[in-house]
C-alpha cells in the first residue's frame, strides 16, 4: 500500500511505517534536557521524516508515544520508549528494575539533593574512610524505607513538588515509602568523591540515597552525577539509540531486537504492527 489516510491527511510509505510502528525501544538521555524533551524531540524528528505536518492540529496524525520513568534534568543514560501500542506496556516498565552509576560527593549538601541546587550545608568529612562507607551500604540494601525528595516529579494536588517548591510554596516532605534495593556496591572512593553502583525497583531516587548515606556517616552529601546503565532488560551498551539514529528504520529494528528481549514472546507480534485505523491519536508523556 502507497499510502492511506491519517487525520484527514494522505500519507506515504514513510509515514505508514512510522505509524505501523508498536512496541519498546530505548533512547539514550543526555545530561541537559528533561525526559519529556528527549521525547519531544524525537516525535519530532519521526515525523519530519514521514513528512507528517500538524499544522497546530494536536488532535490529527500525532504519534502516540511515551517514555517509561522519567530522568531527571542533570541525569543521563537509558529513557525506555514506548510506541503505538506499546505505550500500554510502559506501567510494566516503570515497576521494573533499574541500575544506575552514580557519584557522590562528601561534606556538602544541596536543596535538590544534586549538584544543580544551592549548597544548604557544609561538614567536614576527613575522618570517613573506604571501609566506614562500604559498611554503611548494607544499611541501605533490601526493602528499605525512603524520603521522596521534595525537587521531584511526584505531585501534590496535580502540580509537581518541584514546581511548587520553586514558586516559593511551602511543601511537606511526602512520607517515607518502601523502595527496594537489590544491589549497592562502592565503585570507587577518592574523597570527597565516591562512585556507586545501584540496582533498585521502581520509585527509588539514588539523590535520597547520597544524601542518606552522607547523614549515615555523620556528614552530608550530595549527588554529583547520575548514569542510568540500565532498565528492565536494556542496556546502555547494547540497546540504547543515540540521537543520530533517530530514524524510523533504526528504530524499526531495534524494536525487532529489544521486543525480543521481553518476556511473552507470543504478544511480540501482536505489539509489532498497529492497525491502520490507530494512526491519529495522542502523545503520551508518564
Amino acid at each position: 500500500m502507497a499510502a492511506r489516510e491519517a487525520g484527514g491527511a494522505v500519507l506515504g510509505r514513510s509515514a505508514d511505517k512510522l505509524f505501523s510502528l508498536s512496541g519498546l525501544f530505548a533512547v539514550y538521555k543526555p545530561k541537559g534536557p528533561t525526559s519529556a524533551g528527549v521525547l519531544n524531540l524525537l516525535k519530532e524528528r519521526l515525523l519530519a521524516e514521514a513528512g507528517v505536518q500538524t499544522n497546530g492540529n494536536k488532535r490529527n496524525q500525532v504519534l502516540k508515544i511515551g517514555h517509561g520513568g522519567t530522568l531527571d534534568s542533570a541525569a543521563a543514560g537509558v529513557l525506555v520508549v514506548g510506541i503505538g501500542k506499546g505505550t500500554k506496556m510502559l506501567r510494566t516498565m516503570l515497576a521494573g528494575s533499574k541500575k544506575y552509576t552514580a557519584i557522590g560527593l562528601l561534606g556538602k549538601a544541596t536543596d535538590t539533593l544534586d549538584a544543580t541546587g544551592k549548597v544548604t550545608e557544609e561538614k567536614p568529612y576527613d575522618q570517613i574512610t573506604k571501609g566506614d562507607l562500604e559498611n554503611v551500604l548494607q544499611k541501605f540494601t533490601g526493602d528499605i524505607m525512603q524520603v521522596p525528595p521534595l525537587y521531584s516529579a511526584l505531585k501534590k494536588d496535580g502540580e509537581r513538588l518541584s514546581t511548587l517548591v520553586k514558586r516559593g510554596e511551602a511543601v511537606e516532605a511526602k512520607p517515607a515509602r518502601p523502595v527496594r534495593v537489590y544491589s549497592l556496591s562502592l565503585r570507587q572512593f577518592q574523597p570527597p568523591l565516591f562512585t556507586l553502583d545501584v540496582e533498585c525497583g521502581g520509585g527509588f531516587y539514588v539523590r535520597s540515597l547520597v544524601s542518606d548515606i552522607g547523614k549515615e556517616l555523620s556528614t552530608c552529601a550530595t549527588m554529583q552525577e547520575l548514569t542510568r546503565t540500565k532498565h528492565g532488560p536494556f542496556t546502555l551498551e547494547e540497546h540504547t539509540l543515540y540521537e543520530d539514529k533517530w530514524t524510523i528504520d533504526e528504530i524499526a529494528r531495534s524494536l525487532e531486537h529489544c521486543m525480543s528481549l521481553l518476556p511473552g514472546e507470543p504478544s511480540r507480534k501482536k505489539l509489532r504492527t498497529a492497525h491502520p485505523s490507530e494512526t491519529a491519536v495522542s502523545c503520551e508523556d508518564k
